[in-house]
C-alpha cells in the first residue's frame, strides 16, 4: 500500500490500548499483522483524492463513497467491511450546531479509513485519546467509541436547546417582547435541521447491529444498541422541543394579537368619543348665515362647556356599559 501525502491522522493501534503516529514510509510498509491502521483524511485535499482513487487499492464503490460531498447517515456491509456515513453536531467556533459535520468511514478488522471536510471534535478527541494510551482495542470498539462521542455531543446540544427554549418561554410570560418571535423561529429551525439527521443516524446504528460481521461481538452489538437507544431519546426530546416551541410561538402570536386588539379597541373608543364632537364643530363651522351664537360674545365658551359635558357623559356611559 502506498501512503497519502497529508493525512490528518495516521495512527497504528496495537490492540492493547496503545497507538502511535506513522510516517509515510511506515504506512507504505504496514501489514495487518502489525496492528490496526487508522487513516483520517480531508477529502477536499487533492492529494487525498488522488490516493483514494488511484493508490489506496480500495474498491471503486468505497472510494466514491469516501469522496461524496453530500451524504446521509447510513451503514452498508461490503464483504467483511463496513461503509459508514455518520454526522456530528458542529461545535467549531462560530458555527451553528445544527450545521452538522459528516464523516465517512470504511472499516475492516485491521483497517480504518475515514474522511471529512470540516473538523469534527469527536474525531479529534478520539485521536488525542489514542495518542494518550486510551486507544480502542479493535475496530468494533473504535466504532463504539466514535458513535458514543457523537451521540454524547448531540445530547449536549439538545439539552442546551431545551434550556434556551425554557428561557424563551419565561421571557414570553414576563416581557411580551416582539423580538422573541425571531428567536423562536430560529430555535424551531434548529430542531428541524437536527431532527433531519438524527433519525437516519439511528437507522445507521440499527443497521450496524444487524450486520453479520465476525469482528463485532454480541456484547459490542449490545453497546451499539445502547447508543442507539440514547439517540432515540434525543430524537424524542427534539420532537418535544419542537412541539413546545410551536406552542410558545402560538402563545406569542396570541399575545401580540391581544395587544393589537386592545390598541384597536382604545382607538375605536377615542373615535367614538370624538365623532359627535367632530360632527358638532363641523356643523357650526360651515360658512353660511344663521349660525347660532355668531353674534354672542359668550357663545364659544358655552359651546366648549357643552362639549366637555358631552365628553363626560360619553365616558360615564362607556363605563356604565363596561366598555372602559
Amino acid at each position: 500500500m502506498t501512503h497519502p501525502e497529508n493525512p490528518l491522522h495516521a495512527l497504528l493501534l496495537d490492540g492493547t490500548g496503545g497507538a502511535r503516529d506513522l510516517s509515510g514510509a511506515e504506512i507504505q510498509a504496514w501489514t495487518p499483522e502489525q496492528g490496526i491502521l487508522w487513516l483520517h483524511l480531508d477529502y477536499t485535499d487533492p492529494s487525498a483524492q488522488h490516493w483514494l482513487l488511484h493508490d489506496s487499492e480500495l474498491p471503486e464503490l468505497i472510494t466514491e463513497a469516501l469522496l461524496t460531498e453530500n451524504t446521509r447517515p447510513r451503514a452498508t456491509q461490503i464483504g467483511d467491511g463496513l461503509l459508514i456515513a455518520l454526522r456530528g453536531v458542529n461545535l467549531n467556533p462560530g458555527a451553528d450546531p445544527d450545521d452538522m459535520v459528516s464523516v465517512r468511514l470504511y472499516v475492516t478488522p485491521k483497517l480504518i479509513v475515514s474522511t471529512r471536510k470540516r473538523r469534527l471534535q469527536s474525531i479529534t478527541n478520539l485521536a488525542a485519546d489514542c495518542r494518550a494510551g486510551n486507544a480502542p482495542q479493535d475496530t468494533a470498539e473504535f466504532l463504539i467509541e466514535l458513535s458514543d462521542r457523537l451521540v454524547m455531543r448531540m445530547g449536549d446540544v439538545v439539552e442546551e436547546t431545551e434550556e434556551t427554549l425554557s428561557a424563551l418561554e419565561l421571557d414570553i410570560l414576563e416581557q411580551h417582547d416582539t423580538t422573541l418571535r425571531q428567536s423562536l423561529a430560529g430555535l424551531r429551525r434548529q430542531t428541524i435541521r437536527l431532527r433531519r439527521y438524527f433519525g437516519p443516524q439511528r437507522d445507521a446504528f440499527n443497521q450496524l447491529q444487524s450486520e453479520r460481521l465476525t469482528w463485532i461481538s454480541a456484547e459490542q452489538k449490545l453497546l451499539l444498541r445502547e447508543i442507539s437507544d440514547r439517540l432515540l431519546r434525543h430524537i424524542e426530546d427534539l420532537d418535544m422541543i419542537r412541539e413546545r416551541a410551536a406552542m410558545a410561538q402560538e402563545e406569542l402570536i396570541s399575545q401580540l394579537s391581544d395587544q393589537l386588539n386592545q390598541r384597536m379597541y382604545i382607538l375605536s373608543l377615542i373615535a367614538a368619543i370624538f365623532l359627535p364632537l367632530g360632527f358638532l364643530t363641523g356643523l357650526l363651522g360651515i360658512n353660511v348665515g344663521g349660525i347660532p351664537g355668531a353674534d354672542t360674545p359668550y357663545a364659544f365658551g358655552l359651546f366648549s362647556i357643552f362639549l366637555c359635558i358631552l365628553v363626560a357623559g360619553q365616558i360615564w356611559l362607556f363605563r356604565r356599559r363596561r366598555w372602559l
